[in-house]
């Protein structure tokens, strides 16, 4: 069932390098001017005329030894919070919009998870020690770093490769461990460098247990599998393993820069306290590619990368294994016997395949027309292939294998072009259109079983799939106007606006099967329900204005910044009641469908230096988000969006230690959705306490996560089903939220050489 990438599918390459020749044959003395210093690193020099926030490599550092998930480094960022999911891959969310409303650029790659419950999201295969930069883009994006996306940017890169003007060998060994979990690991970076060419390795494995919540939260202790039970307090299904390999060979010229970057992920588990199957292998392979070179008048940048994901999906050791009518209790049978058999049925778990192959390409070129004015032009094509198919198992689950996305296609053709230009002295503009084709199909589809008495009328189903017209094409319209204007010395307005649109992704579109069983392993949102595709949903289109007033003091010791926004989204992709019914206090099967939301709120954020002594340097550093958004359709909120939110944080750095005190606010949630029978949350603050020392190449962290050992439930954490019958619908307690983590105490080391 593997996908296999032909040429023949990449249509856009021969345009795309026709055009690359057409402009270097048409001005080739520029286009190879040999007057060039070195060229600079892509990325290395942030957009001008643009709202944006950046995590450093100082800043990541701070956090690396106290989580294995990047995405939860964004969490400390203005309007930023973090949908919780496995313990490696959360899914960012900018201003009440998350998943695949946000571009997310992995060094350059435009990477989608292949999952039907989205475990591999595009910064799970970039561990927190890999990290050296993170840009995002909050709510405006430009047309450059966007498309097919309404809710920003992010943009995260590898540490860049370093040349020397003597050749040497650098590297760096670390390890970690937290005691909640009894999480642990380790990471190697070697490289080396002289004047022409870098070449370097990363490697780093991470894993832990269950943690536990400060207190007990749940009833039950039963997980479905004899003389297998879990403590009230422990959080079933939150364990993980994963490991990241990677190679880097970068050359540069006078003017040329070569970066090629292989990539290798082996994640032997990943369990899901809100989903209702693991993740029990995730194999991952990529190549990226990259040419930059510069020109008298500006600089050509191409990228190329492949990825290929093989993800398989069963029940871990916290859920029960064996189902049918010879399983009693959950206990092994034998043999395995399907539905329909006199004799009782037997299954054994239920094996779940996505195979996914993506293939990208981009061009851009930047024309510096003066040191105040630049255009940069660029096309772009990604293509997406995705077979999602359960193999028989027993009981229901046979005698054939269950197509759920069969030959699934999604292809991306794309141009922009944009202008910034600095009018004045104090004024700086840049707009964009972005012009972009989405391409979606399937093949048919089929059930475990063709016959008619087969359990949730998987023929009926699957016919009316087939019947019907499956291939689509959205014309999408991107555009963006950003200004900055220096309204004197200190003071700084920014303001913007913009229309983004994104297509729906292939989970949205093509799950065909109201089998309650079924619907339920497609879940996007970790909320306990199923859900099923809908070919008729149309692109989302959202219209934003902004608006940013920044302070910065005459020192540069203070600034504070105010964000104001304002969003609304045609043909919201959302959720919506079968026919099957709904009943409040369960869960149930739900279809996607296009309604209508609005979302505004405020980030505030600030810093200043409190003193400067012989007791270190002080700073305070602060940031408060408030977010009303709602489905205006049916007046419901939308689901996992957080009202207000706070981080505060005292710093403190003496002699090389670098210690902080962080207090975290977050209000209840009260604006519930209720088609999704969505779980009220109370509010809670929570302390952690870090402190760290830098030698001349050591470096050692020391921090308690969860001070006071708060109990709280994550409000973006959706239902909690980590344990129990998980395969039927309603076999499981409802209600639960998902606990955040008890106190833990985490220590970090990291040698240098």
């Amino acid at each position: 069932m593997a996908t296999t990438v032909s040429l023949h599918h990449f249509t856009l390459a021969p345009l795309t390098l026709a055009i690359c020749l057409g402009c270097l044959m048409a001005n080739p003395a520029s286009a190879f001017d040999q007057d060039i210093e070195r060229i600079r690193v892509e990325g290395q020099q942030p957009l001008r005329g643009t709202q944006q926030q950046q995590l450093d490599a100082a800043a990541i550092r701070k956090q690396a030894a106290a989580t294995s998930d990047t995405a939860s480094l964004l969490a400390m960022l203005a309007g930023v919070s973090v949908q919780q999911a496995g313990a490696v891959s959360g899914l960012p969310v900018i201003r009440g919009l998350a998943d695949d409303r946000l571009r997310v650029k992995v060094d350059g790659m435009d990477l989608i998870a292949a999952c039907p419950n989205h475990m591999n999201p595009p910064l799970s295969y970039m561990a927190p020690t890999d990290v050296g930069r993170i840009m995002v883009f909050a709510g405006i994006s430009p047309v450059s770093l966007g498309g097919d996306s309404i809710g920003g940017s992010i943009i995260s890169e590898s540490k860049a490769p370093v040349f020397t003007a003597e050749a040497s060998v650098t590297g760096e060994i670390g390890s970690f461990y937290r005691s909640n979990n009894q999480a642990r690991g380790a990471n190697i970076k070697l490289d080396y460098s002289s004047a022409a060419l870098f070449a370097g390795y990363s490697g780093n494995w991470s894993r832990g247990n269950n943690y536990r919540a400060a207190a007990n939260f749940k009833e039950q202790a039963a997980t479905g599998r004899p003389s297998h039970s879990l403590p009230l307090d422990e959080v079933g299904s939150s364990a993980f393993e994963t490991q990241n390999h990677s190679l880097r060979l970068a050359l540069t010229t006078r003017q040329d820069l070569f970066d090629l970057q292989l990539g290798y992920q082996n994640m032997p588990s990943q369990l899901y306290p809100n989903q209702r199957m693991d993740l029990l292998d995730n194999q991952q392979q990529r190549i990226n590619l990259s040419w930059q070179r510069n020109t008298a008048w500006g600089h050509w940048h191409s990228r190329l990368y492949h990825e290929s994901v093989e993800h398989f999906m069963d029940f871990g050791p916290d859920r029960q294994f064996w189902y049918g009518s010879n399983a009693i209790g959950g206990h092994p049978c034998d043999p395995i016997r399907f539905h329909g058999d006199p004799n009782g049925t037997c299954a054994a778990g239920m094996p779940m395949h996505s195979d996914a192959d993506t293939l990208g390409f981009r061009l851009s070129a930047e024309f510096e027309r003066s040191a105040t004015d630049s255009i940069r032009l660029g096309v772009e094509y990604q293509q997406f292939r995705l077979d999602d198919y359960w193999t028989a198992s027993g009981g229901g689950m046979g005698p054939g294998t269950f197509l759920n996305i069969n030959h699934g296609k999604r292809d991306r053709r794309a141009f922009f072009a944009e202008h910034e230009l600095q009018a004045s002295a104090d004024w700086v503009l840049l707009y964009g259109i972005r012009l972009e084709s989405v391409l979606r199909d399937a093949s048919p589809v089929q059930g475990y079983s063709t016959a008619m008495n087969a359990p949730g009328m998987q023929g009926m189903n699957a016919a009316a799939f087939n019947q019907a017209e499956r291939r689509i094409t959205d014309s999408n319209l991107d555009l963006t106007v950003l200004s900055r204007y220096a309204l004197s010395r200190n003071w700084q307005l920014e303001l913007g606006a913009a229309q983004k649109v994104r297509s729906p992704n292939l989970y949205e579109t093509y799950p065909w099967s109201f089998w309650p069983m079924a619907a339920s392993m497609n879940n996007l949102v970790g909320d306990g329900n199923g859900y099923v595709g809908n070919l008729a949903l149309k692109p989302e289109k959202a219209h934003t204005v902004s608006a940013s007033l920044n302070w910065l003091s005459d020192n540069q010791l203070h600034q504070v910044s105010f964000n104001a926004y304002h969003t609304r989204v045609k043909d919201f992709i959302d959720a919506a009641a079968t026919n099957g019914g709904w009943q409040a206090g369960q869960f149930n099967v739900l279809q996607y469908q296009n309604q209508a939301a609005r979302l505004q709120g405020l980030d505030f954020t600030a810093a200043t230096q409190l003193a400067a002594n012989a007791s270190g340097l002080w700073q305070l550093h602060g940031n408060i988000s408030y977010l009303d958004a709602k489905n205006t359709d049916t007046q419901d909120g939308l689901y996992q969006t957080l009202p207000w939110q706070a981080r505060f944080s005292l710093q403190q750095q003496l002699a090389g230690w670098d210690n902080s005190l962080e207090w975290q606010l977050v209000s209840g949630k009260q604006r519930l959705s209720s088609i999704r029978n969505e779980i009220d949350t109370a509010g809670y603050g929570l302390l952690n306490l870090r402190f760290s020392h830098s030698w001349q190449a050591l470096r050692l962290d020391l921090g308690v996560e969860n001070l006071l050992n708060k109990f709280y439930t994550l409000p973006a954490g959706g239902s909690y089903v980590g344990q129990g019958t998980t395969m039927s619908l309603n076999g499981i307690p409802f209600g639960i939220g998902v606990p955040g983590m008890g106190r833990s105490v985490y220590a970090g080391i990291q040698l240098s050489f």
